[in-house]
Order: structure tokens, then C-alpha cells, then sequence
């Protein structure tokens, strides 16, 4: 929202001039505010009298698709994920089932993304998992490029065995757990579950928890009685709380000396976009153990850059994390191994030079002649 330079990039704030409402269909409401905002960042862009030499955006918002009506440039959005009613994120969790109506949104969500698909003159995805998710027809147009993971910042450092104001023994063994929202998609359950199972074999160890308490995906809230997610697993887990350190969101140099001090990071997941935690954590040199699952696998090499297990096998995912826990430094090959890995596909670095060259592609292509408004 706030317009003028800022760090050195010119910023144009553009306004709704509307949004879905509840007499709006439940199904149509995501590509309702999309148009809205497609229509806003057009009008934006016509009253600013820009002349781009490409037009970079988010699909699925609607940022990008009216602007082939403003410029002769080529347009690249990012594509993020495209949506399944079956075999995907939405129904892998049989112990909450999304309501028929989700199934059915599951659907009309990907309206906007299509028409980006159809617009845009190329994209790209982080994996190549999410990239798979999209219609063939258009794999063509679709490059992996990864967000790319600052590894300046996120890298193991020797930091105080500290948290807040609270210094940890040496003998206590970390476990950290990460997530934008303490949810059933990111398995904050299973979470519990597990380091229930880890405290009653061993007595050294501490569960450190980063995430809001809130529910960011999923339909949590429909299948229980507390107010949020964290309480209904702590209620129906008793888990003993005084073995755990809820810090909410983190700024992301704390964050990163957190990761430091672990010795072992859980990661939790149905199929769905892979979190930055992840490799932030791979970047931290974390003995990681992860869910056995299609997006996770393309980055976890099971014995070499971590550890996985069965989303839903509690008593394995325990056993291979006391194995971890009961030796730290057995495992801290793979921690450096994974560590490897980003530095060489998924670093700035890598990233970086990837995406530009992508950018000169399209501006090099047929359609980015020239820069100009259609007359």
C-alpha cells in the first residue's frame, strides 16, 4: 500500500474497487477477488503510464491478466500450485475430510490460474512436484526455478545454547518443529504424537515449537471443538508441556540460530507446497526427518540428505528420531550432505542466474518485440 521508492524499487499502490462477498458462490469467490484485483492493478498501471519490458506476476491473484490489454511485453508469472479435488492434498488425511463443497471449489480455484496459463507468455514452478500438478498441455511453458534460499543468513552458526532468557544444558537434546500455522496439513498432530513417544524413552530432550497458532490451510476447524488447532491436540494428547517451548512466528535471524542448536528437525507434511522451512533448515546443517511424501522426496534422499517416514506411522517416525537423538553426531552427515544440496540447487545463487535468464529468454522471444501500449 505505500507508494514511492523503497529500496530502490518504485512502488503503485492500486485499490479494490470491490471483492466476493457471502452472496458470492462459495465455489467462484477466489476468481471473484482475482478479477477485482486484475482490474485495480490495471487501472493502476494505465494512470502510471508504465512502459515495461516485462511484466513479472503471481498467478492465480489476477495481477498480470488484463495487462496484455496495456502492453506489448511479454508477461512471466510464477505458478505455485494447481489444484486437485482427489489424490492430492485435500483428501490425504482421512481423519478430516473436506466437505463435498471443497471438492467441488477445488475445481473452480484453478479459473484464474488457467487463464494465466493461457495468457502469460512463460512461467514458472519451484519444483519440479509442483509443476507436475499442472495440466500437460501446458508443461511447455512452465520452467522449475527454486524461490531460492539466502544461505548468508540461513547456515549453521555457533550460537549460546539459548532460548529467550532460558539456557539449555548441554545434555538436552533440540528438537525443532516449524510451521506458518500449527495445522493438520503441516501434521502438527503427528508432531505430538511423536514427541510424546520420544519423552517417554527419553528424559533429556526439549520440543521447540515455531508457528502462529492458527490454521493457514485445511479445514481444521470444522472437525473440532477448541478454538484453534493447538488446543485440541494438546487437549486430546496431554502432551507434558513443560517438555515444550511454543515460540510463535520468529524473526528469521532468530529463527536461524534456532535451527543451529537442533538436533533434529521434524517436518510434517501432506502433499502440498514445500514449506522454506524445510530448506532453511537443510541450510542450517539439520539432521532432518521428514513425511515420506512426493515433494519432500524430490529435496530428502532418504540416508543421504535426511530421513524419512510415513506421515501417518507414529511409532516409526519416534523410533528413527530416538536413533538420532540417542547419538547426534552419528547423523551429522546428513545434515551437512542436505546442507551441500542447497548450497548447490536451491541457493541464491543457483536461483538467481536461473530466473534472469529465464527473464532474457522471454524478452528475446517473438512476442517482446517491443514495449508498448497497443494503439
Amino acid at each position: 500500500n505505500a507508494s514511492g521508492m523503497h529500496d530502490g524499487v518504485r512502488c503503485i499502490p492500486f485499490k479494490l474497487r470491490g471483492d466476493a462477498s457471502q452472496l458470492t458462490h462459495y465455489c467462484s469467490r477466489t476468481f471473484e477477488k482475482a478479477v477485482w484485483s486484475a482490474h485495480a492493478v490495471y487501472e493502476a498501471c494505465e494512470a502510471a503510464q508504465l512502459n515495461p519490458d516485462v511484466i513479472i506476476g503471481h498467478s492465480g491473484f489476477g495481477t498480470t491478466v488484463f495487462l496484455q490489454e496495456l502492453y506489448r511485453c511479454p508477461i512471466v508469472n510464477l505458478f505455485e500450485y494447481y489444484y486437485h479435488a482427489h489424490h492430492s492434498d485435500l483428501d490425504f488425511r482421512p481423519d478430516f475430510p473436506p466437505p463435498a463443497i471443497f471438492r467441488l471449489r477445488a475445481h473452480a480455484r484453478n479459473a484464474m490460474i488457467l487463464l494465466d496459463l493461457q495468457t502469460c507468455t512463460a512461467g514458472y514452478a519451484p519444483s519440479a512436484w509442483q509443476k507436475s500438478l499442472f495440466p500437460k498441455e501446458y508443461a511447455s511453458k512452465l520452467e522449475v526455478i527454486p524461490d531460492g534460499i539466502d544461505t548468508e543468513l540461513w547456515k549453521r552458526r555457533p550460537v549460546p545454547r539459548r532460548i529467550g532468557s532460558e539456557v539449555i544444558d548441554d545434555d538436552v537434546r533440540i528438537v525443532t518443529y516449524v510451521a506458518r500455522g500449527l495445522e493438520a496439513y503441516r501434521g502438527f498432530d503427528i508432531f505430538v504424537r511423536v514427541a510424546n513417544r520420544i519423552a517417554q524413552e527419553m528424559r533429556n530432550v526439549l520440543f521447540v515449537v515455531v508457528g502462529s497458532d492458527r490454521v493457514c490451510y485445511g479445514n481444521d476447524l470444522s472437525h473440532i471443538k477448541t478454538k484453534t488447532f493447538r488446543e485440541h491436540v494438546i487437549q486430546m494428547e496431554q502432551p507434558d508441556l513443560t517438555r515444550f517451548r511454543f515460540l510463535g512466528a520468529l524473526p528469521k535471524p532468530q529463527l536461524a540460530n534456532l535451527l543451529s542448536m537442533s538436533d533434529l528437525h521434524l517436518y510434517v507434511t501432506v502433499p502440498f507446497v514445500l514449506s522454506w522451512s524445510l530448506l532453511n533448515a537443510l541450510a542450517c546443517e539439520c539432521t532432518v526427518l521428514a513425511s515420506d511424501v512426493a515433494p519432500v522426496r524430490e529435496v530428502v534422499e532418504h540416508g543421504r540428505t535426511g530421513l524419512l517416514g510415513d506421515f501417518f506411522d507414529v511409532e516409526g517416525l519416534a523410533d528413527q528420531a530416538i536413533r538420532v537423538l540417542r547419538d547426534p553426531m552419528e547423523y551429522r552427515e546428513l545434515g551437512q550432505a542436505g546442507c551441500a544440496l542447497i548450497e548447490r540447487e536451491y541457493s541464491l545463487d543457483k536461483a538467481v542466474p536461473q530466473f534472469l535468464s529465464m527473464i532474457e529468454k522471454v524478452k528475446r522471444s517473438e512476442r517482446a518485440l517491443t514495449s508498448r501500449k497497443f494503439l
